[in-house]
């Protein structure tokens, strides 16, 4: 497999190697290190104690009592070698889940300025960002923030210029053909344009996280009152979606 200079793999301090397929927001790449990921977790090796993936390539923690960075570097690469990850079918066991979405008004208060750096009303945003399948490209950053994508090269939006102290969990914010979907009360920077009652992490109730890399999400345009009466449901512990399997 061979793109430019990748795969590439390098120290990540003394116990941990960085894995990358590419240097950019690619579905070919994010689908390497997706599927690059699943093979490791299928093979088990116990010198493994922690895979992260991310959008470009996953990082790798071993136990150095046990296996010598020169091995670990060897295996990597010899796995690497295995086929063309960037053609890599789609990991089994993902899941494609249908959330509501209340967007604008004090759940999107940067929708408008959103629909003036897209040139269309509000109507044809929300017409596009719900009509879209986001992919979870990675989860990072905080508990169940999940990074989803891309978006339209249309989207390649700015951040803000200032950081807003706080957006509440369910919080959608759109930057840099990317959706994020916020699991708490968080600050950032990028711009809010909807709210989902739906909670991807909780610390309240198993399984804790729901969502996972290689997911897609659709969006489904609510009112106020109906994302009240979901928050409310949601409060009380009861789950108002159920994922289907894309496999």
């Amino acid at each position: 497999m061979t793109r430019g200079s990748f795969p590439q793999v390098l120290d990540a301090g003394d116990t941990a190697l960085m894995v990358w397929f590419g240097d950019s927001l690619d579905p070919s790449i994010n689908n390497a290190a997706q599927a690059f990921d699943a093979s490791l977790r299928q093979a088990n090796w116990p010198e493994i104690e922690e895979i992260t993936p991310g959008i470009r390539g996953l990082l790798l923690r071993y136990n150095s009592m046990e296996i010598s960075p020169d091995d670990m570097r060897h295996r990597v690469i010899n796995r690497l070698s295995e086929q063309d990850w960037l053609r890599a079918e789609p990991f089994s066991g993902r899941r494609l889940w249908r959330l509501p979405v209340h967007y604008g008004d004090s759940s999107g208060p940067d929708i408008e300025n959103v629909a003036r750096l897209l040139q269309c009303d509000v109507e044809s945003l929300i017409r596009q960002h719900s009509a879209t399948r986001h992919k979870v490209l990675m989860l990072g950053f905080a508990p169940g923030c999940a990074y989803l994508g891309p978006l339209p090269e249309s989207w390649d939006l700015p951040r803000l210029e200032h950081v807003k102290p706080e957006v509440p969990p369910g919080s959608l914010s759109v930057a840099v053909r990317q959706t994020v979907l916020f699991a708490t009360p968080i600050p950032t920077g990028w711009q809010t344009i909807g709210r989902t009652p739906f909670l991807s992490f909780s610390r309240h109730q198993a399984p804790y996280f729901h969502l996972a890399p290689g997911d897609e999400l659709q969006f489904e345009p609510v009112d106020q009152a109906s994302l009240d009466e979901l928050s409310r449901a949601v409060e009380g512990g009861v789950s108002i979606v159920e994922p289907v399997a894309l496999d």
